[in-house]
């Protein structure tokens, strides 16, 4: 069955399936991105959500003061101390997206039927038939039988607390629309979107620029998933802004695909960006149902062969409110790994959810399962394949790094590196074993003073499939200069000796600078 998408031995048992799963220490290669928020942002919490498996901390700007976000990175920082693993920082922005504003916070009631108008005065009450919005351009934007989509933060599309209105009439800044199904809207706040029509507002806007130079420059965020990402322009804009902010020049900038003009211009916007976050709520809204899975699979290959990561969302909805994920769910989370997803992004269920810690170690473990089956093999050869030849000399060295630790069954591959490309390489071919990247921090100045450089990069790999950072000591160089030194070999060894990811008699590959050539070199451990 090698030419199959799942690696399933001959003949298939089907009581095998039952049989209990080795424990790991590393819960899956496919990493978990979660959002902290009210329900999940105590020392003790996050503490929990880092041992079940989280590795990314996502905070959401669409709500929330950067006070409230503050206190939460501080006890993050305090999780990550005591819990002794590694959390990289995502920021995400609000975009160019348009809400509701609802100032009594009262629960407002909309029938099925019935007429709703949509006026940008903010100064007006919200009631059963008449919501204020904060954008004043949607008069102009839509037109008679546009689909417009009103439901509370991270809506699901099939909850009662989500409403579809049809345009029936545009009167002034005014917008009449006809409530297509009876709901109820609780809160204060609603995200509204238009189906397929542009809305004219920067995809930076003010409000993220200020988040970005203040909270964002302060606590040196490792990434930045740009909101409704619509064209390759918007992320040249936010490179440039971020060049300007000190540190944040390492920042790496994740496109947020929400909207059909987001996947219009999919490759150029690969191209510029350092990974893409398939946000699959709005555009699940945008795209005929029967589309979705084949944008997710197409969307998520270009980002495997191009070698940057596939960050999926909206994968465990049900979640927020129940212990166990539906069939339909635990489904769908496997084929996001099959695809090739680098990492799942929770966010209502880890945000505002009953049950944070238990979505992302479910999560894990259906993570897990689904890598034991997927085919490695046939992966490689596509990748391979993709790159053509000849080949550059660092994608031909990560190539033979991963053939070499499959065919010798090693337990782990061990990369040496200072900006963190060689190990991401390696990562690309999706070898079925964790590789260890061992980032060696350099020295640098801008003549006023010194300061070393890696951590960024360390923490940066924490959404990258498969790939396991270590911060290596600064006086151990990346690039040997003796093929005897094998001090921070040893330092490597020890590490994943101390895990439990590297026992005796395992064979390991290593891949590292010797002098100005690049070595593989295979070791088998003795007792």
């Amino acid at each position: 069955m090698q030419s199959s998408p799942l690696l399933l031995e001959e003949p298939i048992r089907m009581s095998s399936i039952l049989e209990p799963s080795k424990p790991n220490f590393f819960p899956a290669m496919t990493k978990i991105v979660g959002t902290l928020g009210p329900k999940s942002r105590s020392v003790d919490v996050i503490s929990r959500c880092l041992e079940a498996g989280m590795s990314v901390a996502r905070f959401d700007f669409s709500w929330g003061d950067p006070e409230y976000h503050q206190e939460t990175l501080e006890n993050l920082r305090a999780a990550i101390k005591s819990t002794k693993k590694l959390c990289a920082v995502m920021l995400d922005t609000v975009g160019p997206e348009l809400q509701v504003v609802n100032k009594t916070d009262h629960p407002i009631s909309l029938e099925a039927d019935t007429l709703v108008v949509l006026t940008p005065d903010q100064n007006k009450q919200a009631t059963s038939n008449l919501l204020p919005l904060n954008f004043s351009g949607l008069s102009k934007a839509v037109k008679k039988g546009d689909t417009i989509f009103i439901g509370q933060y991270l809506f699901t599309g099939s909850e009662t607390t989500s409403v579809w209105l049809e345009v029936n009439e545009v009167d002034g800044e005014d917008v009449t629309c006809v409530i297509k199904n009876s709901a109820t809207l609780p809160g204060s706040l609603y995200t509204l979107h238009v189906s397929q029509i542009h809305i004219d507002l920067p995809t930076l806007t003010d409000k993220d620029k200020e988040v970005i130079s203040t909270w964002g420059a302060q606590n040196n965020v490792d990434f930045l998933s740009l909101s409704y990402t619509r064209h390759a322009e918007d992320v040249r804009h936010a490179r440039e802004f971020l060049s300007k902010l000190g540190d944040l020049k390492q920042t790496q900038i994740f496109a947020k695909i929400e909207n059909t003009e987001g996947l219009t211009h999919f490759d150029e916007i690969l191209r510029e960006a350092d990974g893409i976050i398939l946000s699959r709520g709005n555009l699940g809204i945008d795209l005929p149902p029967e589309k979705v899975f084949l944008f997710q699979k197409a969307a998520i290959y270009k980002c495997n062969m191009a070698g940057k990561p596939a960050v999926v969302t909206r994968v465990v909805d049900t979640m927020t409110d129940n212990l166990r994920p539906t069939r339909a769910e635990a489904t769908d989370v496997a084929n996001a790994v099959l695809d090739g997803s680098d990492a799942i992004v929770l966010g209502a269920e880890t945000l505002r959810g009953l049950y944070p810690v238990e979505t992302i170690s479910i999560v894990g473990k259906i993570c897990a399962e689904a890598e034991k089956v997927y085919n490695q093999d046939l992966y490689f050869k596509k990748a391979v394949k993709h790159v053509g030849e000849p080949m550059t000399h660092l994608e031909s060295i990560a190539s033979s790094a991963v053939r070499a630790a499959i065919k010798v069954k090693a337990s782990v591959i061990i990369c040496f590196t200072s900006s963190g490309r060689a190990a991401r390489l390696i990562a690309k071919y999706r070898p079925t074993m964790p590789v260890l990247s061992v980032v060696i921090p350099q020295l640098k100045t801008n003549q006023l003073r010194w300061t070393f450089t890696g951590a960024f990069k360390a923490r940066q790999s924490l959404i990258v499939r498969g790939l396991f950072p270590m911060l290596a000591d600064p006086r151990h160089p990346a690039e040997s200069t003796s093929a005897t030194n094998e001090s921070i070999l040893k330092v490597a060894l020890d590490h994943g000796k101390a895990f439990g990811i590297i026992k005796s008699h395992d064979r390991v590959v290593i891949c590292q600078k010797v002098g100005d050539s690049s070595v593989v070199k295979i070791i088998e451990l003795e007792d």
